[in-house]
């Protein structure tokens, strides 16, 4: 009977330290689901602000560069004719880059290739070139 005893002790002895690890690993496991599901929403939602932020400049690129075409089509002067090609140029890159394909591997060479054509854009034009400065209303909060 002792050794029974003495092998029930053991037994107890042995759940409680396997107990210790099975909370360890029950814990372990249900915070890593509930990281992977709060890092999911967060993810999504840090994409979806970026984005929007993105699709607004793009979309102010389009409207400065469609209503400066506008302004110059009916000049015909030198100047007048390299402002318009290089404003087609500016639309032509923004009609032609996958924004629709956020996994796209040239996005963020694209988007700086666009940067960098709105600046020359801006230069040529003489108007500020900081997308910023278009975003503001009177009292000063961007929309």
């Amino acid at each position: 009977m002792e050794m029974a005893g003495g092998s029930g002790s053991e037994d107890m002895f042995d759940s409680i330290v396997m107990a210790d690890e099975r909370f360890r690993g029950t814990g372990y496991r249900e915070g890593f689901e509930r990281g992977t599901r709060r890092g999911l929403r967060d993810g999504r939602l840090h994409g979806a602000s970026h984005g929007a932020k993105l699709s607004t400049e793009i979309s102010f690129y389009y409207g400065f560069g469609i209503t400066w075409k506008c302004l110059l089509q009916h000049n015909t002067d030198a100047k007048s004719r390299k402002r318009l090609k290089a404003l087609d140029a500016l639309l032509g890159l923004i009609q032609n880059c996958p924004f629709d394909d956020p996994h796209s591997a040239n996005l963020q060479e694209d988007v700086e290739k666009l940067r960098a054509k709105f600046r020359q854009v801006c230069s040529m034009l003489s108007v500020p070139t900081d997308f910023k400065d278009y975003t503001k209303t009177s009292d000063g909060t961007s929309f």
